[in-house]
């Protein structure tokens, strides 16, 4: 375990990279040693910051949920961040490229919770009872660690991606909202089109074979911090396209097919 010195230095740099926009030499290499436990508390340590600093704690997201992505990323499970009230934009709005370094749009679902969850032994079923809507969600995934090292070209580690909130940047929900029970949650597809031209598609059986499954695994897997996902809180379900590049001037629509669709503009 790294000591809290480390943890809480590395969760300043992380804030230091957002708000200059310049990457951070990544952790791994600095610390070959770091743990995937080492990453969440580094990521804890920049979200009490943040709270600190006098933002809210407003949900929680997945990624990793594909298997070919957690091969390429050599880890056996999902991983997970957190969700702040600054993180959220409006459907149909311009969205400030600056806020970012290098973001890309992923398709998700979000789930809405009526009622609390939390683990252990947290089903799929537990989940569908506690959430009171489902809606369309697009993530804005960023990188405020490096890459790829300039020097080593060694390319950025699971570790990495963890302690900088699990790349999470932003979030846009927008088309129509469903009670969990009104649809096969499964059979959810969705359209991609940035600047008019279909750059992905995807159906929301590819998030883990059904997309609560990933909520109840986060449940379960903040259990042992004694987090339980709360009433009102947003739960991202976890990405069924790669993720798209976004650049100044990037006009992105997102067709969920019965479930409506979203849009929105980098500026």
């Amino acid at each position: 375990m790294l000591d809290a010195a480390f943890i809480q230095q590395a969760a300043t740099r992380l804030d230091a990279a957002e708000r200059s926009r310049t990457q951070v030499r990544q952790f791994s290499l600095d610390y070959p040693q770091i743990t995937l436990e080492d990453a969440y508390a580094i990521q804890r340590a920049w979200v009490a910051q943040k709270i600190k600093d006098g933002r809210k704690l407003v949900g929680h997201k997945i990624g990793l949920t594909s298997r070919a992505m957690q091969v390429s990323s050599n880890i056996s499970e999902p991983d997970y961040g957190a969700l702040l009230d600054d993180m959220f934009f409006d459907e149909g709005t311009d969205i400030p490229f600056e806020r970012f370094i290098v973001p890309r749009v992923e398709v998700e679902l979000a789930f809405i919770l009526s009622k609390p969850l939390k683990g252990p032994n947290v089903t799929v079923f537990d989940v569908l009872d506690a959430t009171e809507w489902v809606i369309p969600a697009l993530e804005i995934i960023d990188a405020r660690i490096q890459q790829v090292d300039p020097q080593t070209q060694a390319s950025r580690k699971v570790f990495d991606t963890i302690s900088d909130n699990a790349a999470n940047a932003g979030v846009v929900m927008g088309g129509r909202a469903v009670r969990p029970s009104e649809i096969d949650l499964r059979k959810v597809p969705a359209v991609l089109y940035r600047n008019g031209v279909i750059e992905e598609s995807g159906v929301s059986a590819a998030v883990l074979n059904h997309p609560a499954k990933g909520v109840a695994w986060l449940a379960n897997k903040l259990a042992p911090y004694s987090v339980t996902l709360e009433p009102g809180q947003i739960i991202l379900g976890g990405s069924f396209t790669r993720p798209v590049a976004a650049n100044p001037g990037d006009t992105f629509h997102v067709d969920y097919d019965m479930l409506g669709s979203i849009a929105c503009r980098f500026v």
